[in-house]
């Protein structure tokens, strides 16, 4: 093992080019993960309301992460190996599926590049260390909470709170933060959206942010430490408020529709991961001045 580190360490584009060529693998489960996570919920919430409701449970086919293989949504193709190669066979079918010619999702692709293109960044940033593992991690629990929210407005419990907990596990080790900071950090992220939300609720009637934004901005603080928790809030809302005003004007939201805020934690996530050692203290002294 200390060979490899060192052998990695004396060639850093090496191993910059094997997390990046990691990063395009896993976003292809990543993306297996975004389309089923919310149908095995769906289906989980649905046997539990049968049972409390006292009917017979219908019986379901098994459904998970690896059960059934993956096939088309429209002809049911099984995605054989060499059609399910990261970005390069989405290129070399033209988009589309080949048995039925339906047009496959740009998702795919796209995470699968974002994927690759984060963690390479983050091996370049972070060097061989314990912080790139960290960060790789931390990059593909965001896509996959980012996605899930724009699609279903939902962060499921199985990402938000296992997330939390790596943070914690982390910064046990001070990988990025000490862990007081880390602690308190998840305890600020929490409350602080917890307060907006019932203050919200309370002057307007309306429910203005969702618990899993709660436990989302906590797993980032458990991350990032609470230092991090006022710029990723300002810059979370700031992107939020821009992108509603363009999507209004745009007329591809209504005034009254709903916007996922998972995706604005998440960018304002990955710019605190990356530079908020540079810009935390900035803000923070901006915020306290006087």
């Amino acid at each position: 093992m200390a060979e490899l580190t060192e052998t990695l360490q004396t060639f850093p584009i090496l191993f910059i080019a094997l997390c990046g060529i990691t990063g395009l693998l896993a976003g292809s489960f990543l993306n297996v993960v975004i389309h089923r996570l919310p149908k095995m919920l769906e289906q989980e919430w649905l046997v539990q309301h049968q049972e409390y409701s006292g009917k017979k449970t219908d019986y379901l086919s098994p459904y998970n992460l690896l059960v059934p293989p993956s096939s088309c949504p429209h002809c049911n193709h099984k995605i054989r190996p060499l059609e399910n190669i990261p970005v390069i066979s989405y290129l070399f079918l033209r988009g589309k599926c080949k048995h039925c010619g339906i047009p496959i999702s740009t998702r795919y692709p796209a995470v699968e590049m974002l994927s690759g293109l984060l963690c390479t960044y983050a091996a370049w940033h972070f060097d061989v260390s314990l912080a790139t593992l960290g960060a790789m991690i931390f990059i593909w629990m965001l896509l996959v909470l980012s996605c899930i929210d724009l699609n279903t407005q939902i962060l499921p419990d199985e990402i938000t709170l296992p997330l939390l907990w790596l943070g914690l596990l982390f910064n046990l080790f001070g990988t990025f933060i000490d862990l007081s900071s880390a602690v308190i950090g998840a305890i600020t992220g929490y409350l602080i959206l917890w307060g907006i939300y019932w203050l919200f609720r309370l002057i307007s009637g309306k429910e203005g942010l969702g618990y899993g934004d709660f436990k989302f901005l906590a797993a980032l603080g458990a991350w990032l430490g609470w230092q991090s928790i006022p710029m990723i809030i300002l810059l979370a809302s700031i992107t939020g408020i821009i992108s509603s005003i363009a999507l209004i004007t745009t007329a591809r939201l209504g005034r009254n529709d709903p916007i996922p805020f998972g995706p604005f934690l998440a960018l304002s996530g990955l710019i605190a991961l990356f530079w908020g050692q540079t810009l935390t203290p900035a803000y923070m002294k901006l915020l306290l001045t006087p």
